[in-house]
């Protein structure tokens, strides 16, 4: 299937001045070649193109072959059994009128004289690089297109484009010439320029392949987790029993203060890196199914976090990712995010002693496998200590207390603002932990779930993401001192051996609760 994008140039007033005189001698080339066609078809001319080349070469001895090749291209487009006006029939009537004069006529006969001489066309080819005459190249990290004006001069244009969402085929010939970069396998395509109220305008052509899907799920996945503190990939495989062969870092921080260029152009390189690894593995992809990017709040205090995020956008570059991937016949497979990161965090990090990053990416490939995460069973022991529970509970009203004391005495508004953020994350588990700790109340120990007993089948779900909130309220603070902690290894005696009690009574005594374990 072929397809044609357009996009806009930017260049330099004198290149531009070049350009437009091309313009002029292939324009003219077209309507030569144009007439000569139809003549030589009335008088039945088998073979009217070794002619018409010849006329143009010595009509048009400076313009390149690959141009005279493109305007005859070009001529037999147009029908030949009527006539045609060059530069519009429209403008050319209005012109025609006696009445049009001033500003009105010359605006038309700008217009006019724009249609009419200002086109450049380059046919292109495989063993050309693509296009000899008008080339996409990358220029200092800028996708600028390469004119050749002639005697080997050329001008370059920047090319201003961006995808208007992720099924734009920009993105897709994006992928396809940057693996043609790399790999110097080529691919033609045709570009063909006009003028447009004094604006140069463009489109390129070209096939548009439909591989076929040769890396799937059933050998395994490689799984991507998005990551803004620190900014970074994180990237786990996984087997397709579900168990972690290996994991990895990227770090993104290179991709801060790039001009957005420059950053599209470094991304689409880090999405073939990542896809010629899954090629190596003989695997698919996952990714998360993000429908947007979590962002800090306006004023609350987290401005490095704000800008790392207004800098870097996951969802692009997970587009990019998923065409490159489809391009080169790889499944990819988007999985709800929900309670991937918790999962990872406390179950995996501690498990397997990886950072809670790589834990994440790990829980998104085995969903996407199809694996489901049930609550480890000292976990479940955990979440019915009422005692500890109750401990948890104190921790955060002793946090609650000294917050509150710090924002009396803080007069920075952005410190200010941190501790306010930080007072309504430690309210909001208060809350989850007093009701949690209500729907235990006279209920039997022996049961499961969220309220006491074991759910039904359409309540498993909604118990299993309030499980795993209380888990990561009731451990995180009250165990390691930190919402978001990078070691959870400490985590690990309590979900292998169920020793919470130990930390508990080393943390701090309770004034008040039940019996302990």
């Amino acid at each position: 299937m072929f397809v044609s994008l357009q996009f806009k140039l930017e260049m330099k007033k004198e290149d531009k001045e070049k350009l437009k005189k091309l313009m002029r001698k292939q324009s003219s080339a077209i309507r030569v070649a144009y007439n000569m066609l139809r003549d030589l078809e009335k008088e039945k001319t088998k073979n009217p193109y070794a002619q018409i080349y010849q006329r143009l070469r010595k009509l048009f001895p400076e313009l390149p072959t690959k141009y005279i090749d493109s305007a005859i291209y070009k001529a037999k487009q147009y029908p030949t059994d009527k006539p045609v006006v060059f530069g519009g029939k429209r403008f050319f009537e209005k012109l025609c009128k006696n009445h049009l004069t001033g500003k009105e006529r010359e605006r038309l006969k700008k217009q006019w004289k724009e249609q009419r001489q200002g086109t450049l066309i380059s046919i292109g080819s495989k063993v050309d690089k693509g296009n000899r005459l008008t080339r996409f190249e990358d220029l200092n990290g800028q996708l600028c297109l390469r004119i050749t004006i002639g005697n080997r001069e050329f001008i370059y244009a920047k090319v201003l484009r961006e995808p208007s969402n992720s099924k734009d085929k920009w993105i897709t010939f994006m992928i396809m010439l940057l693996e043609s970069w790399q790999t110097q396998s080529y691919f033609p395509y045709t570009v063909e320029l006009k003028l447009r109220n004094g604006e140069v305008y463009g489109s390129v052509s070209f096939e548009l392949p439909t591989p076929e899907v040769r890396y799937k799920r059933e050998n395994g996945v490689i799984a991507i987790d998005t990551n803004a503190s620190p900014i970074h990939l994180a990237i786990a495989e996984v087997s397709k029993t579900g168990e972690l062969v290996s994991y990895r870092t990227i770090s993104l921080h290179h991709l801060l203060g790039l001009s957005q260029n420059s950053k599209d152009h470094q991304e689409w390189i880090l999405a073939h890196q990542i896809v010629d690894l899954a090629i190596q593995k003989g695997k698919a992809i996952a990714i998360e199914n993000l429908k947007k990017l979590k962002r800090g709040m306006r004023g609350d205090g987290k401005a490095e976090l704000r800008k790392r995020l207004h800098q870097w956008n996951a969802k692009k570059f997970l587009q990019k990712l998923k065409r490159v991937a489809m391009l080169k016949g790889l499944e990819v497979i988007e999985v709800n995010p929900a309670y991937t990161s918790i999962i990872g965090m406390l179950k995996y990090a501690p498990q397997l002693n990886i950072d809670k990053d790589i834990a994440g990416a790990y829980v998104v490939g085995r969903r996407a496998l199809g694996f489901k995460e049930d609550t480890p069973e000292n976990y479940e022991k955990l979440l019915k200590d009422k005692v500890y529970l109750e401990f948890a509970l104190k921790r955060y009203e002793e946090r609650e207390k000294k917050l509150v004391e710090l924002i009396e005495k803080e007069s920075n508004e952005y410190k200010r603002n941190a501790l306010k953020s930080e007072l309504k994350n430690v309210e909001n588990a208060k809350k989850l932990l007093i009701n949690f700790l209500q729907s235990l109340q006279g209920k039997p120990s022996s049961c499961k779930g969220a309220e006491g007993r074991n759910p039904e089948q359409g309540e498993t779900k909604k118990v299993s993401q309030v499980a795993w909130q209380v888990l990561r309220v009731a451990l995180l603070f009250p165990i390691l001192g930190k919402v978001l902690p990078r070691d959870l290894s400490p985590l690990k005696p309590i979900l292998v051996e169920g020793v919470w009690d130990r930390a508990r009574k080393r943390l701090a005594p309770l004034e008040a609760g039940g019996a302990s374990r």
